[in-house]
């Protein structure tokens, strides 16, 4: 009798401790936005600061009120450059605040520009018909296989391109290094999916910065993560591209949430990059 008291006390013990769990992954963690840090090119001058936020997904569960308290932190870091790396609407077909998220997100500042790239959802759902308005109306830059040459305040120049999104688009490596000037000091190159990172080694640029993947949003332990297309290599952090040339790539995992409004192990992040010019 003993025995089968203690095995109801541990399961329900067990049951309690699930639903707290499931509380925590989709009404806490989704709220707990990182901010990771990192310096680059250390052996350098002077440092750029940039902040790269991706994949914020705007919907029921990621509201206008939720996307101010983003911009407040984005702006606490008084950034050089802000660039956002796609999918900011989860789905515009069902949730359309236009206009709010305009408002928003001409909030961000930063001294030397705001960029963006197009992602899949930017696409889809309807979205593709006001994106470019709600980017460039917030002043924003969007770079559609596309650059700009930044010349900071130690008089150093950095470039930024920004490719198509590769799942509903027509990225164009080519077309984008166009754009890039002789002189650049620093290369960085805006992409949605990670996964056509390679597709860049043997190019001159320094940084990939990425995003789709949300880290999986969910990750237990001993258990493969959940992963989507075209961010099945490459899903979180730093990875090496190209030995020979330091070439890197930064996969974001994401601010908002997609289908399923839950993360686990996988906080919301804004990553600042600190570049020496």
């Amino acid at each position: 009798m003993k025995s089968f008291k203690m095995l109801v006390k541990i399961v329900l013990l067990l049951i309690v401790l699930i639903c707290l769990l499931i509380g925590y992954a989709f009404k806490i963690e989704p709220r707990m936005t990182v901010i990771n840090s990192y310096d680059l090119n250390e052996d350098k001058g002077e440092s750029v600061k940039v902040v790269q936020i991706s994949d914020i997904q705007v919907s029921e569960t990621y509201t206008i009120e939720d996307l101010n308290g983003l911009v407040e932190k984005v702006n606490k870091l008084t950034p050089d450059i802000i660039v956002f790396t796609g999918d900011l609407f989860e789905n515009f077909s069902v949730f359309q605040p236009k206009q709010e998220v305009t408002e928003s997100l001409s909030k961000l500042k930063a001294t030397f520009g705001k960029y963006a790239i197009w992602g899949n959802r930017d696409y889809g759902g309807g979205a593709y018909r006001i994106y470019e308005d709600v980017l460039t109306n917030s002043g924003f830059t969007l770079l559609k296989n596309s650059g700009v040459n930044v010349t900071v305040s130690n008089g150093k120049k950095l470039f930024i391109g920004g490719l198509d999104d590769a799942l509903l688009g027509n990225p164009d490596i080519d077309l984008m290094l166009t754009k890039m000037e002789n002189d650049c000091d620093y290369e960085i190159v805006l992409m949605h999916e990670p996964d056509i990172a390679y597709l860049l080694k043997d190019t001159s640029v320094d940084l990939l910065l990425a995003g789709h993947s949300h880290g999986g949003q969910v990750q237990i332990p001993f258990i493969k993560n959940i992963s989507t297309a075209m961010a099945e290599k490459y899903s979180d952090g730093f990875y090496t591209i190209n030995k020979n040339n330091g070439m890197q790539l930064y996969v974001n995992t994401g601010i908002g949430t997609s289908r399923i409004p839950v993360r686990f192990m996988v906080p919301p992040e804004i990553a600042v990059f600190n570049i020496n010019l």
